[in-house]
């Protein structure tokens, strides 16, 4: 997609090129609405392909360390050519193997951009497979099902969490357990919940479950180099086998139900 340069002055001009070309991208689609359609949009989803070589370059790129950066961005353009993007208009990038089908896909740098509208709601009805293969839960394997608001994944059932409040954690590894990898889970380490944009399932980091605290890693059975969790606002689609690492040693497996695989 990009040359990958091995000087530091290169490297920063390639973060530049390449949010430049993302941000053209966008905006060539933008401008396609007309009428001030843009306020039937409910959120745009950036799809990013890259190879591992390329991918510290892009993070920096799509401002993974402070999302909110990009959407500002993607507003000064949305204004400047009077499209009326609702206030409540939501931004999400994601870091893919390959751009999905049902995505645009730009010409000339590997990416694809979904348009989330109040029209284009994929129904289905899938049921998928929780299932804990390190770390102690109160049970060994939990069934989600699409239209699901959100499953929440944390250490205890009821977990307090910086602004006092409690949340009821779906998936629970009890604090008391004598396993070890139940100690590194936060309190509120993750969700997952059903994007009815792009019909999938999809994890995300909640605040324990992001640097400084601790840590998510998803491996895909395609790809060896495990997906790092960095922000809240960054999910990641739960695809047929997927392992997920919480903390430094439980991990949990997603697994659709038998005749639910999707190709």
């Amino acid at each position: 997609m990009f040359d990958i340069f091995k000087g530091d002055q290169e490297s920063k001009m390639d973060v530049k090129a390449s949010r430049d070309a993302a941000l053209r991208f966008i905006k060539e689609e933008l401008q396609k609405l007309e009428g001030g359609e843009g306020k039937n949009i409910r959120g745009l989803q950036l799809f990013v392909a890259s190879t591992n070589d390329e991918k510290h370059v892009l993070e920096a790129a799509m401002y993974v360390e402070d999302p909110d950066k990009l959407k500002e961005e993607i507003q000064k353009i949305a204004d400047d050519f009077d499209i009326e993007l609702p206030l409540t208009w939501t931004m999400e990038v994601e870091f893919v193997d390959s751009v999905p089908a049902e995505a645009k896909k730009a010409s000339d740098i590997n990416l694809g951009l979904f348009v989330k509208t109040r029209q284009n709601l994929i129904q289905k009805d899938l049921k998928a497979c929780i299932r804990v293969l390190n770390g102690e839960a109160e049970k060994e394997e939990y069934t989600i099902n699409s239209g699901i608001d959100k499953v929440t994944i944390g250490r205890e059932k009821a977990a307090q969490g910086s602004d006092g409040f409690f949340r009821v954690n779906n998936i629970a590894f009890p604090g008391d357990s004598s396993n070890e990898a139940n100690k590194y889970i936060s309190r509120q380490h993750a969700h997952i919940s059903w994007n009815s944009e792009i019909g999938s399932f999809m994890i995300f980091a909640d605040e324990g479950g992001v640097p400084p605290n601790n840590k998510i890693k998803i491996k895909s059975l395609n790809n060896d180099t495990p997906f790092k969790l960095n922000s809240t606002q960054i999910g990641h689609v739960l695809r047929e086998g997927d392992q997920v690492i919480l903390g430094e040693s439980a991990v949990i497996e997603f697994r659709f139900l038998p005749n639910e695989i999707e190709q």
